[in-house]
């Protein structure tokens, strides 16, 4: 895997683990220092979190909330900085609670050093989480 690939591979494989609902697996794509950011985080979500363990205890619940079914319309950019891609995407599926559908837009900034995520700013659609069951950040607190 060439260093200019290596962000898009590793982004596609984060893809199938989420799909796969193997957040363990996911977590284990970051670096212990890597930085998750929510520029459009509604009010009581987090906006940032910081290092690999603020990551997994956020990410934990994620699967009983969301059944992702697929990652449609996936778009992945290469930049100057061959270490950084954006992305556009599509994730859909169904909310558990309520069965209702999930379909939401993401554009991430995400890059990548020594094969690890350091840096991961998601801008998706804060509306989505004011549906009933779509509250897996707040669910463990």
């Amino acid at each position: 895997m060439s260093q200019r690939t290596a962000p898009v591979e590793l982004y596609r494989h984060s893809l199938d683990l989420l799909l796969a609902k193997d957040i363990t697996a996911w977590v284990g794509l970051w670096a212990e220092e890597g930085v998750l950011e929510f520029p459009f985080a509604p009010e009581g979500w987090p906006g940032k979190l910081d290092g690999k363990e603020a990551i997994a205890a956020y990410m934990q619940a994620y699967p009983e909330h969301i059944d992702l079914h697929e990652f449609s319309d996936v778009r992945i950019h290469e930049t100057a900085d061959r270490d950084t891609i954006v992305v556009e995407m599509r994730g859909v599926g169904r909310l558990v609670e309520t069965a209702a559908p999930f379909d939401v837009r993401y554009i991430a900034v995400v890059t990548v050093q020594d094969g690890l995520i350091v840096s991961y700013r998601d801008y998706w659609n804060p509306l989505v989480v004011s549906a009933p069951g779509a509250d897996f950040a707040r669910s463990g607190r």
